[in-house]
């Protein structure tokens, strides 16, 4: 594989799972609808567990909707 197609899967695989938030909406992930998405209602989704902890800005343990909006 050529690095030009090399760079251009690693660009693919970046943008795919940067944009797996787009197809989540807040309200359907925070189950109990107390306005913030637990680590537990977060397991459900391994792309937002694997930034969970980068999206969580305020270190609460929870994502608000306004920092899950970041992964959008």
């Amino acid at each position: 594989m050529s690095k030009t197609a090399k760079a251009l899967a690693l660009v693919s695989l970046v943008s795919a799972s940067s944009a797996f938030a787009m197809d989540l909406e807040f309200h359907t992930v925070d189950v109990d609808s107390d306005g913030a998405i637990s680590m537990e209602e977060a397991a459900k989704y391994p792309e937002l567990m694997q930034q969970f902890k980068d999206l969580d800005s305020n270190k609460d343990g929870e994502l608000s909707e306004e920092e899950f909006a970041a992964a959008q």
